[in-house]
């Protein structure tokens, strides 16, 4: 009688029959042709051959898949049997890394790439540094610990609801908060803007703010602007002063050393006004190979990119300590803007702050000016101000082919309560920072899966029909956030600084929404990178000790459900990264777009349209080809400008050395093991 099997770790577990007849429907599912009744069939075949092959012995779970391969194959339903050998292979994959990193059974819906995250970042450890708990147990460890806040029944419910949203991949935190909630580190925000003033105490007081910052996981944004120009004398010393980018190497040195939570140096942005008399040496710092763990921007104003497009000159400045802001000598706008573009075009750097931009929609204009932004540039922050960050999930959003807003205005608010409750819960590293960061009460509520969620809507990335949505979708998580904050703010509490602040509504929180690049939560939650495009739909990924080839699971489904798929097909994608050329159907030629087969204009015009219902920022890079000209880069900036982005990034493949995405000596595209899809180049691993 067959009633037992035996799995792959020699533990003896009752049979069960619907596991066999779950897996042919998956298999069915995924080749978009489920037929139940067949289905059966098969598996009453299956059965009747297990027990005449095995009557006296208990079979493995080996045995049992081999003869599923058999009966497939001989009902003639041979790419049935093609996708459950891949069915199984996958699985089999999963089950050793598992096994390999030391995770049980959770029953979470996690792929490979998932696993190998969470292991390397995410999983506690003990004090001989193994897992000490599985992906299941990180979820309800980060939920109690955030829903802790709560009063009385609440703490429980929300706890719940917390584990929910993460446990099904709809929302995920920012990785702080996944590593270190409910540890004696506890410091769970991943923006951070600290302040440097122009003398020695206050640069070398930042340096060392910002190792603690960078060991508890956070990533930190310096404005330089304030620092005296090189050259300029110290009138302490009667000796020269070295500039900015001298003080920025210090800073730069100190990052690489002291390594993110841990786990990755330090991520940080340096940013330096147009009009400082060095803006000259910080625009060229990444040609002549200093710099190399910061992003650098320099900080636009609207007079330097009026004098651009009319051809002016424009005035650099000393810092106010100096002369009190005197103008001491002239550039010609056109000229020092080309060779930002030229810059950019061959290091990826620097990116544009557009500085007054982010003033104009700046809700608390009577606490002063905001300078700078976090590295990703997604959070418009003060000095000493930090921002927890969240992301939903878009291609979890859908149902029946539709958008699913039900679901979607209930993970919204969600995500509201749980980075608000992140506020309360928080251990900051300076208290400075907890001062202001609780008297504003920013968050920054995100997506993820956008490039996912067009695809499963039958919609193309760089269409009208793309920026209808995005205004569409944006525009609701908006109005359902600020609907939240409304509530919270009568449950707990508005903002302190609420009437320092230009807001209509009674709220508690200053700021909502920010879209940051979710490089290694996208991986975790199995979906495309913020609101990038595809990058690649095949590569090769360098995992563990070994490499895994990948290919994009809507695309590798629409390819069979057309009957075009093949792995020939497959493998040439693989080397050319594109569609193009490729006898592939047209309409899936044209939904499967990548980054580098669209025109940089509709990154740029994505950008902005999102950018309108957030009131932070929206970190998003335009990724050109190879081929791309410097003059391409200036018309992206100049829209970017034109658009009301606050910020603008660009990245052509290959002008740097290191970039996550390359063609491998094996002739594939091949990415690193943190790949996400989107950002090439800058630092995006929250």
């Amino acid at each position: 009688m067959l009633s037992k099997v035996k799995k792959r770790s020699g533990k003896i577990v009752r049979f069960q029959r619907s596991k066999i007849k779950n897996s042919i429907l998956k298999s069915m599912k995924d080749l978009k042709h489920v037929d139940g009744e067949v289905a059966e069939e098969v598996t009453k075949e299956i059965i009747r051959r297990l027990k005449a092959k095995f009557p006296k012995i208990i079979p493995s779970v080996e045995d049992v898949q081999d003869v599923v391969e058999d009966v497939l194959i001989a009902y003639d339903l041979s790419d049935l049997a093609k996708e459950y050998i891949l069915y199984r292979a996958r699985h089999k994959e999963l089950q050793d890394v598992k096994r390999l990193i030391g995770i049980k059974k959770d029953g979470l819906k996690l792929t490979v790439n998932a696993i190998t995250v969470l292991e390397k970042r995410y999983l506690l450890r003990n004090r001989n540094g193994d897992v000490k708990e599985s992906p299941k147990q990180m979820f309800q460890r980060v939920a109690k610990h955030v829903a802790s806040i709560e009063k009385g029944k609440l703490k429980k419910r929300y706890s719940e609801e917390f584990y929910g949203i993460m446990s099904n991949l709809e929302f995920l935190p920012n990785t702080p908060c996944l590593v270190n909630s409910g540890t004696k580190l506890g410091q769970l925000a991943s923006c951070f803007v600290l302040p440097i003033e122009d003398s020695m105490e206050s640069i070398y007081e930042t340096l060392k703010n910002s190792a603690l910052i960078f060991q508890s996981g956070g990533g930190v944004g310096y404005d330089f602007s304030g620092l005296r120009r090189k050259g300029a004398i110290i009138k302490s010393t009667n000796r020269q002063s070295s500039g900015p980018v001298s003080f920025m190497e210090v800073f730069n040195k100190s990052s690489d050393v002291i390594k993110q939570g841990g786990i990755r140096r330090g991520a940080s942005i340096g940013v330096l006004k147009v009009d400082h008399p060095d803006i000259l040496d910080f625009i060229t710092a990444k040609t002549q190979g200093k710099l190399e763990n910061f992003n650098i921007s320099v900080a636009i104003t609207d007079e330097f990119m009026k004098k651009v497009i009319s051809n002016g000159d424009y005035f650099l400045k000393y810092p106010l300590r100096e002369f009190g802001q005197e103008k001491v000598s002239k550039l010609k706008a056109r000229d020092v803007f080309e060779m930002i573009c030229a810059n950019s075009w061959s290091h990826g750097d620097p990116g544009l702050i557009f500085i007054d931009e982010i003033n104009r929609k700046n809700t608390l204009k009577k606490l002063g000016r905001i300078r700078t932004t976090n590295p990703c540039g997604e959070t418009d922050l003060f000095s000493n101000e930090s921002c927890v960050l969240g992301s939903i999930n878009l291609s979890k959003m859908i149902r029946n082919g539709r958008v699913d807003w039900v679901k979607l205005d209930k993970v919204v608010r969600l995500g509201v309560r749980f980075l608000d409750n992140v506020i309360d819960v928080n251990k900051y590293p300076l208290k400075e920072i907890e001062e202001i960061t609780k008297a504003n009460r920013k968050i920054g509520l995100g997506i993820m899966g956008w490039a996912d969620m067009l695809i499963q809507l039958g919609i193309k990335y760089d269409s009208n029909g793309g920026l209808e949505l995005a205004n569409k979708v944006m525009k609701f998580i908006k109005n359902k956030a600020e609907d939240e904050s409304v509530k919270l703010g009568r449950e707990k509490g508005v903002f302190k600084n609420f009437k320092k602040s230009s807001l209509r509504k009674r709220r508690r929180n200053a700021t909502l929404l920010a879209i940051a690049p979710t490089g290694s939560i996208s991986i975790i939650a199995g979906c495309s990178s913020g609101i990038e495009p595809l990058f690649g739909l095949a590569y090769v990924r360098d995992i563990l000790k070994g490499r895994l080839f990948e290919v994009n699971e809507k695309f590798k489904e629409m390819l069979r459900y057309r009957g075009s798929y093949s792995k020939d097909l497959i493998l040439k994608v693989a080397k050319k990264g594109t569609l193009r050329g490729l006898d592939v159907p047209k309409e899936i030629k044209k939904l499967f777009v990548t980054a580098l087969d669209m025109k940089p204009e509709w990154h740029v015009k994505m950008q902005a349209g999102f950018q309108k219902h957030v009131d932070n920022s929206v970190s998003k890079t335009v990724n050109l080809p190879k081929n791309a000209t410097v003059e391409d880069i200036k018309k992206v900036y100049l829209q970017a400008y034109r658009s009301k982005c606050k910020g603008i990034t660009v990245y052509r493949y290959g002008s740097r050395k290191k970039q996550v995405l390359y063609l491998g000596d094996n002739g594939y595209i091949t990415v690193s093991h943190d790949y996400s899809g989107g950002c090439l180049s800058r630092e995006c691993g929250f």
